[in-house]
């Protein structure tokens, strides 16, 4: 912890010649990106804590990390020794950052922060905030001067996804965008999130742990597309292709001196919740901005047909791995030795045997006991807990395909369950059936559909507090938007073609979690004389644990639906089984043994 504190009173000393009063370090690159590559790590360079979401102030004689919930308990153990004050965010104690930053700074003093790690949104949030007190927002770099062996910016190389997994043409897809730019009367078009440029160009790369982009900007015009990148990532194969397709390949640092260069009453189209504010500064002032989210993060979302077929070969192929996997589980797990880290890595090695596997799609999270109801919980060596009779097991797990990504939760019982244990995965069973099989009309958001996975569980007194489902990327991130269902209002329409995740939850503190999680697409219904209504295709092929399932909680109807799905699942998967796999599925997916005829 030395070493923390070293950095923490040098970058104090730093503030001090700057006249700086606070600074801020989020968990940011330029790019608003969701996973950061080691040298945007800054806050986990000055703090040692290194979960995904957190934020750093430092001051001249504090230091404090606001994180939510998912991270408290890290945080408190990564913290000990620094002096870092938590500040445990969504607590009714707990204030703001900004909130915070206006009452212990004074009127005039000046906040400092690198407008590279700040999209426009937050960046304008924070200094309208800060200037109600007066108090000064500026763009300053401090962390590069001090941190001594930062990591380089990644040089991994950029490689092609071929045209028969995506479905349609670089030029197609230019071609849409331009067509939306001139609806906008836009006569430039800025991109900056990664995987929107590395979907729109059919290009990938491995910048960033799990999501399989690169380091870059985009700008297009109506006659130039021009990519910002490090050339030294593209090979012999890639520097043609861009060629082939019209695309102007420049330094990555360059684009800033680009966007400065803008001709006088151009029409910048950008999304200010994606663009950093520090290239938002270099836009000159005689051009107009239209601030709209960006026309590929909506085109990304709906995968036409080849790519919803990626999904369900992908799928076929992960739900062998699973089986593996848990069959493997279902033959060791009493020999005591089995633990978080060491049945995530075996399922890593499972899904590493699958054709097109090129990684997994985030870390897996891997939670026995108590850990399962830590929000992302991410096992460590010091918490590495054994699997052993008598708990719930709760495993969170996804792979990268090169036809598609996946993403599941199963929880099972290792031993025998608790009557509350059974009654908790059943509602939440409840709420996840009651999801998946409505039919809604074309216009329905999210947001309409989220009280129907919580029905059964607020009727119980009971709730979860993350979202019910986020949208998933076509062998790029898999929590894409803007798509997606949770209690807050989103006005993205569910359009055919969406894949979201269906994943409702119980979280008992102390306890256990359970959580049930498949992917789904949005695909047609019905039309009638009131309208076209939609429906979700379940994607995710490995069945429930019929162990935990109290069937006098479940109607006829989810009986039904529930029977459907494991035939369904066996039916897709042992044909790519060996017999004696083939066997162990065909006896995890039938029920008749376990339905309690009063439930029929």
């Amino acid at each position: 912890m030395s070493d923390i504190l070293d950095r923490i009173g040098i970058f104090q000393l730093a503030m001090k010649r700057q006249n700086i009063a606070a600074f801020i370090i989020p968990s940011a690159d330029p790019h608003a990106s969701e996973y950061v590559a080691d040298h945007w790590k800054c806050r986990e360079w000055i703090s040692g804590f290194d979960g995904s979401a957190g934020t750093i102030v430092v001051t001249a004689d504090e230091v404090l990390l606001w994180t939510d919930s998912r991270y408290f308990l890290q945080a408190d153990e990564q913290l000990k020794g620094t002096a870092i004050r938590l500040m445990k965010q969504g607590q009714m104690d707990t204030p703001s950052i900004s909130t915070w930053i206006s009452t212990h700074l004074l009127t005039g003093q000046r906040v400092g922060v690198n407008a590279l790690q700040f999209s426009m949104d937050g960046f304008e949030e924070l200094n309208s905030k800060l200037n109600s007190k007066s108090i000064q927002l500026v763009d300053i770099e401090l962390v590069t001067e001090l941190w001594i062996n930062r990591p380089m910016l990644p040089l991994d190389p950029i490689f092609i996804l071929d045209e028969k997994y995506v479905g349609k043409s670089v030029f197609e897809k230019i071609l849409t965008v331009r067509t939306e730019m001139k609806s906008k009367s836009a006569d430039v078009l800025i991109l900056s999130a990664l995987d929107d440029i590395a979907w729109l160009l059919n290009v990938r790369g491995a910048d960033v742990a799990y999501n399989p982009v690169f380091m870059s900007y985009l700008l297009i015009t109506m006659d130039a597309v021009i990519l910002f990148v490090d050339e030294r990532k593209l090979d012999g194969e890639v520097k043609p292709y861009f060629g082939q397709n019209g695309i102007v390949v420049k330094n990555y640092d360059a684009v800033s001196k680009e966007i400065s260069m803008f001709k006088a009453g151009s029409n910048i189209m950008l999304d200010p919740s994606k663009l950093n504010q520090r290239l938002f500064q270099q836009i000159p002032s005689s051009c107009s901005v239209v601030k709209l989210v960006s026309p590929v993060t909506k085109l990304k979302s709906i995968k036409n047909e080849i790519e919803a077929n990626g999904f369900r070969n992908a799928m076929l192929r992960d739900g062998v791995a699973l089986t593996k996997f848990f069959k493997w589980l279902d033959e060791n797990v009493e020999n005591g030795q089995l633990t978080e880290l060491s049945v995530a890595q075996t399922l890593k090695n499972y899904r590493a045997e699958q054709a097109l596997f090129m990684g997994e799609s985030f870390g897996t999270i891997a939670a026995y006991g108590a850990h399962g109801a830590i929000g992302h919980y991410s096992a460590k060596p010091q918490t590495n807990a054994v699997l052993c009779d008598g708990n719930i097991f709760l495993l969170d797990s996804g792979g990268q395909y090169l036809d598609g990504t996946t993403d599941i939760t199963r929880t099972i019982v290792i031993g025998q369950p608790t009557p509350q244990q059974k009654k908790d995965f059943t509602l939440v069973l409840k709420g996840h059936i009651a999801l998946d099989a409505i039919h809604f009309p074309y216009g329905t958001k999210g947001h309409q559909l989220d009280v129907l996975a919580r029905l059964a569980l607020w009727n119980a007194g009971i709730n979860y507090g993350h979202g019910t489902a986020h949208g998933v990327g076509h062998f790029l991130c898999v929590h894409e938007g803007p798509q997606g269902i949770r209690a807050d209002e989103n006005p993205t329409v569910l359009e055919v073609g969406m894949v979201l995740s269906n994943e409702p939850g119980v979280y008992r503190e102390g306890e256990y979690g359970i959580r049930i999680e498949n992917l789904v697409l949005v695909v047609p219904s019905m039309k009638s004389e009131f309208g076209e209504f939609l429906r979700f295709e379940t994607l995710t092929l490995f069945p429930m644990d019929k162990c935990l399932i109290d069937w006098e909680l479940l109607t006829a109807d989810e009986v039904k639906w529930l029977q459907n799905y494991h035939q369904v699942v066996y039916e897709k998967l042992s044909p790519l089984l060996s017999d004696v796999e083939k066997q162990w599925l065909k006896n995890k997916c039938d029920l008749s043994q376990s339905i309690n005829p009063t439930s029929l």
